[in-house]
Order: C-alpha cells, then structure tokens, then sequence
C-alpha cells in the first residue's frame, strides 16, 4: 500500500512515541495478514507493532476541487468529510476498495471527501470505532484537513457514535446513515418516499439523544400544575420515541396499501401468463443502461450510486417474438442496512416473483466476485433462491479481459456485454429467450377468420411455432398454457 508518509512518520506526528507503543501492544498481538501483504520495514518476519496499529492514509480518495471554474457547477458548501475505516480481515486491497466505495458514496451524497484513513484491528473498538488512542490522532486529521464530518466504514451502535463524536468534535455518520442519505435525495415516488422515511426511522429511532432540558419531566413534581399533573411523567425523549413509533406504525400501513396496487398488476401479467424477468445488481453497474438497451425505455441513466430507486417495468420482446416483461430494480451494496432491505422489501419482490433474474455485474470494477457475493447475499434475503439466474457482465468494453475471462469460467451461466456499445446485446436476448419459461401444451388449431381475439392471444401468451392463412382461417401450431388450450380445444385443424 502507497502512501504519502511512512506509517511511523504518521504515528510520531500525531502521538508521543512510548504511549502510542503502550496503545498498539493493547490493541494487537499478532498479524501475519499485515506482514503478508505490505512490504517496508520489518522487525524478525512481523511488523513494529506500533506500525501495524497506525492510522494510514490512503492515497487517491481526496475529491477536493483545484480548479475554481469547476465548483460553479456544484453546490456552494460541499460537507467536506474524512473517512475512517477498520481493517479486520482480508487483504489490503480489500480494505481500501471498501473505502473507495465509501468515498464514492460520500460524493453521491454531495459531499467533498479531504481523506482517508484506514486501521488494522481484530474487530472495531466497543466503545469509539477505533480506539481512544486512534480516536485523538482522528481529531487531529479533521483539524489539519479542515473537515466539518467524519464518516465510518461500518454500522456504528449509538455509544460509538456519541463518544466518537466527544473525541473528534465534529459530525459522525456511518455508513447506514450516508446510505439512507442518499436513498432519501433519490426517491422520487410517494412509495419510495415513504419506504426511505420508514427506514430512517427505524435507524434513528435508538440513536435519540437528549441534552439538558430536553430531559425534564413534562408532568409531576410537586403538584403544581394541579390534577393529574402528578406522579413520574414522561421525559421529553420517551415523548419523541413513542412519536416515531406511532410514524413508523402508520408508515408500514401506507406502504401496504401501495403494495395492493402493484401485487394486482403482477396477479395481472400471472393470470395472462407472460414471463417476467427482474434486473438485480449492484449499484452502479450499469441494470438501467441494459433496460434502455433491452427495450428502449429511456429510463434515467445517471453515473451515481442509487440513481435508480423506483422499480420500472417494460414490455419486451425475444428475438423469436415472445413478450415478456423486464423489471429495473434497486441496486444493491455491500452491508446494505437490514432497515432498507426491509424496507424495500415490496420493491424487492419483483426480483422474487420473477421467473428469471438477470444479474448485472460491472465487470471493470476492482472486485466483481465481491458485488456478486454482495448482491446474492439480499437475494437470499427476499426469497429468491430459487429462480434462475444469467449473470451479464457489462462494460466489458472498458473491462480487462483476463478479469472477463475469469468470470465467464466461474459462472455457468454469463455471458459479456457492453450496454454503452451494444455489445453482446442480441447474445443476451438470444440466452433471455432460451432460458425463459416455454408453455407447456403443443397445439395445432384452424381458428376462423372470426375469432382474431384468439389468434391474439396465442401471440401474447403462447409460443407461435408456425403459422399460416387459408381460404378458411387460420392454422396455428403453437406452444400454450393448459387455460389457454382450453380455449382452442373446439378448433381443430381440417384435412387439407
């Protein structure tokens, strides 16, 4: 890992050599992940303890804007955040992926991120995320950079947060909090609205806080309010918490209301027997690209995390002349806070009731097999296991082909395609048709010319093999579903 400073430059610079010594021989005993995988000074085969304990910088996260023409086109007072992450397992380099990913949501959520640092620990400190120790050298990086906010690569529990907060002085968010951020700037829908606002709830709803009078009892004391204005009270904070309950209460009903309506239409498109198929991903992977590629829905396209919150359905059709639906969804993230999940969870069920799911995965990403592993992970979450899924690596244009090369070997179903380009486009709707659900009733049938309803239907819900027009109809030989065959049972073809 490269740096600007070496990382006992880093340490002397913020703490008094023997107590940072003292603080590192608590914090670690041993790391042989750490010496594997950075080279520099070593004392025997492990690193100086304080070394490997140290806050280190990681270079190239700072969107700091040099040239003032630029900052016209932003917002006037960026936050400006330094990021803080723990290192607990893994290597090196997944450590600061996680923290670019970090940085990249930072920027989504209009911030200006100055730094980032990172820190390696069996697990992340009880009481401050990082340590007491780690937490001083912390306020002393926001007070040289500047910062107005502290973001970590984690959930952080309320303690952690408050006495991260006593220590650094400054606004700390974690990761859950800049994720519902960013989810609340994006919804756009009274239902996406509302689902975000229930899971900023749930979130905040343990992490009250209260100073001074906003603790005191509102009834009780000595009476001097009169009747029934004696005995314990409730404190203001109680007052609030039971508040957000009764929101929370009223908001899962308004969302199961709105469900009602989407459920109808999905029973609709169930009843009338066209297959369905979900785009699931990671955010940012490119799912509204493919669905405007798909089927030319000019659904928004934005180069941001979550640009995409509300689910699009469109009608498409396969090459052999099938119609099916295609649904954009919700991107997915790493340590996606359970709260969205359940809160998404009405939206998420067009992935579950889909009958095949075309996961999109950015195949010029540093670590795809994790946004694989990331996005399977919520699947699992919703119910979903058991449909089939095509694993579509897109910008394979900017991808590198031994990357392409080692997914396409470990997927059994993948297949490369650039939705920028168009690239593989007409191979994926070729495997979409193949993979699809196929009716399972084979029919040959002369349909009079007065009964064009049904020849409509055999196109919309069957399979049409072969079709053609004589004086007295026409002959249909067709793949359809039992109800269906039903219908076309009194029509049988004549000797001709």
């Amino acid at each position: 890992m490269t740096s600007s400073s070496s990382p006992s430059q880093d340490a002397q610079r913020f703490a008094d050599p023997r107590t940072e010594s003292l603080r590192a021989d608590a914090l670690m005993e041993e790391d042989v992940a750490w010496s594997q995988e950075i080279d520099g000074d070593r004392d025997g085969e492990q690193f100086d303890r304080s070394e490997r304990a140290a806050l280190r910088r990681v270079v190239g996260l700072s969107t700091e804007l040099e040239d003032v023409t630029e900052v016209e086109y932003r917002q006037l007072r960026l936050e400006r955040v330094v990021l803080v992450g723990v290192w607990t397992s893994g290597t090196v380099q997944d450590a600061e992926n996680s923290l670019a990913e970090l940085a990249a949501l930072a920027e989504t959520a209009g911030a200006l991120v100055l730094d980032g640092v990172i820190q390696r620990r069996d697990k992340p400190d009880p009481a401050t995320y990082i340590g007491s120790g780690k937490a001083q050298e912390l306020r002393d990086i926001v007070l040289e950079s500047g910062a107005d906010t502290v973001v970590c690569d984690g959930e952080l529990s309320p303690g952690q947060l408050i006495h991260l907060e006593d220590v650094v002085k400054v606004k700390v968010v974690d990761r859950t909090a800049l994720i519902l951020d960013i989810f609340a700037q994006h919804a756009k829908s009274r239902e996406g609205k509302a689902q975000v606002a229930l899971a900023q709830m749930q979130y905040m709803l343990p992490r009250l806080r209260g100073w001074g009078q906003s603790l005191s009892r509102q009834m009780g004391g000595g009476g001097g309010g009169g009747m029934a204005t004696r005995g314990p009270g409730e404190t203001k904070i109680e007052t609030d918490r039971r508040r957000i309950r009764e929101k929370m209460a009223k908001m899962r009903r308004e969302i199961a209301a709105m469900k009602t309506g989407r459920e109808i239409k999905r029973q609709e498109r169930r009843r009338n027997k066209v297959p369905s198929v979900a785009i699931a991903g990671y955010t940012n992977a490119g799912k509204s690209s493919l669905l405007n590629r798909l089927t030319g829905a000019g659904v928004l396209v934005e180069n941001a995390l979550f640009a995409t919150l509300d689910p699009t359905v469109r009608r498409a059709e396969t090459p052999s002349g099938r119609i099916y639906t295609l649904a954009d969804t919700v991107g997915f993230v790493r340590h996606l806070p359970h709260h969205l999940v359940e809160a998404f969870r009405s939206t998420m069920e067009e992935v579950g009731d889909s009958d095949l799911i075309v996961h999109v995965v950015d195949g010029s990403h540093p670590a795809p097999e994790e946004q694989l592993a990331a996005v399977r992970e919520v699947i699992r979450d919703v119910g979903a296991v058991d449909v089939r899924e095509i694993v579509v690596i897109n910008k394979s244009d900017a991808a590198d082909p031994l990357v392409l090369q080692r997914l396409l070997r470990a997927e059994r179903y993948a297949i490369a395609v650039s939705a920028r380009t168009g690239q593989g486009i007409g191979e994926l709707l070729a495997l979409i048709d193949e993979e699809l659900p196929r009716p399972e009733v084979e029919v040959e049938v002369l349909l009079p010319y007065t009964e064009g309803a049904l020849v409509s239907r055999v196109h919309a819900e069957g399979e049409v093999l072969s079709e053609e027009h004589i004086p007295e109809g026409t002959v249909l030989k067709a793949r359809v579903h039992e109800e269906l065959a039903a219908a076309l049972a009194p029509y049988v073809p004549v000797a001709r």
